[in-house]
């Protein structure tokens, strides 16, 4: 049988398309489709005859398991109900993108454990699965309209290079494929980081697309300081926390990143890009600290859903936050423990900064003692 290719950039209807691979997904063909970093070949994971034939497509040893490709990274619970902050933390980083997670999936809970016996040594044979969520459209639209994961693996014979174009995909592959959406040359043309995480322990199995450098502070703890402008408590806040932490840690400021520790701030009506108040430098120069080269920046989404922690100055900081982002009440808390404000000093003298530096360190010191070290990313 002649592979059937879909020219996808000419199509006259995508939606088509899409419906077309749904269908051959669904008669347990292998479909080679697109992603950000090289061709990938799926088949229905639910199949254990598409398994066998793309076992066979690919000539590949029993002994290399295929990866699962799933919907959204709110998927992760289901196939990983003993997910530690770490694997959550990268899940919700780096889907959907080039990183595979490698992850324990032999709790009788996860999703893995209910795919067909002859199915699971091809996906899970040691008790761990590859997730990935593809960062591409075609493959994200074929999935919400199949009932379960695809088992996903790269669109080569195995030991072949990796195919970046849908012309290379039928060289390699050829009759053994059901159909082929070419649509050009992939963005990255390299494989998906493939990492994988025990614990709080992250051990790259692959490199790929992602580096080393950027994985480890993809899986670093995030506090991120709230209140108005981003000028004067929330820095503080900011400078405070490092020095702290650091010395809980038992490191120097500059190596809290090595140590898997960042802190932000942000302000709600933040400028983006300007000074910390005159005061404020001057107070924390006072401390040893150093706010000159601070720059102002306003909440983002990216920074809300990136926090593991975020600390607000008032009630009304966290109100307003939830109310943008209701998803965040989980990990979004006034700073003082006991429910009290921290009064915006702005206007104000100098002693009134003074003032309002101490109640934020004294809160500061509480929050840093009560964080778990087994949420951050082990040291080598």
């Amino acid at each position: 049988m002649t592979v059937r290719v879909i020219d996808v950039k000419a199509a006259e209807d995508r939606r088509d398309v899409i419906h077309r691979a749904v269908q051959a997904l669904a008669e347990g063909q292998v479909v080679a489709f697109p992603t950000e970093t090289v061709y990938g070949v799926a088949v229905s994971a639910l199949n254990s005859g598409a398994i066998d034939r793309l076992m066979e497509a690919k000539g590949r040893p029993k002994n290399q398991p295929f990866a699962l490709a799933i919907r959204s990274k709110d998927e992760l619970a289901d196939y990983v109900p003993q997910a530690t902050p770490l694997m959550k933390r990268l899940a919700t980083r780096c889907w959907p993108g080039p990183v595979t997670l490698v992850l324990p999936c032999d709790d009788p809970r996860s999703v893995v454990q209910r795919l067909p016996d002859s199915v699971i040594p091809a996906i899970a044979p040691s008790g761990f699965v590859g997730l990935r969520i593809p960062s591409h459209d075609l493959i994200q639209e074929a999935m919400r309209l199949l009932p379960g994961p695809l088992a996903l693996t790269s669109a080569n014979r195995s030991g072949q290079p990796d195919a970046v174009r849908g012309a290379e995909v039928t060289e390699a592959l050829g009759d053994a494929l059901g159909l082929v959406l070419d649509c050009g040359k992939c963005r990255y043309s390299q494989p998906s980081t493939v990492v994988r995480v025990v614990g709080n322990h992250v051990e790259i199995l692959r490199s790929g697309v992602v580096s080393e450098k950027i994985l480890k502070r993809l899986s670093s703890y995030c506090v991120v300081f709230v209140c108005t402008g981003n000028t004067c408590r929330s820095p503080m806040a900011e400078v405070l926390m490092q020095k702290h932490a650091a010395e809980r840690f038992g490191c120097k400021l500059e190596e809290l990143d090595a140590r898997g520790f960042i802190v932000a701030s942000a302000g709600l009506a933040a400028f983006p890009g300007g000074r910390a108040a005159p005061e404020a430098i001057k107070v924390m120069g006072d401390r040893g600290l150093d706010l000159s080269a601070h720059a102002s920046q306003p909440l983002s989404d990216r920074l809300v859903e990136h926090a593991d922690l975020i600390l607000t100055m008032t009630s009304s900081h966290r109100d307003a936050i939830l109310a943008q982002w209701p998803g965040a009440a989980e990990y979004t808390h006034n700073l003082c423990l006991d429910g009290f404000d921290v009064a915006d000093p702005i206007g104000h003298p100098e002693v009134v900064y003074q003032q309002c530096a101490d109640q934020i360190e004294a809160e500061v010191i509480a929050r840093v003692r009560a964080i778990d070290l087994d949420q951050l990313p082990a040291t080598s």
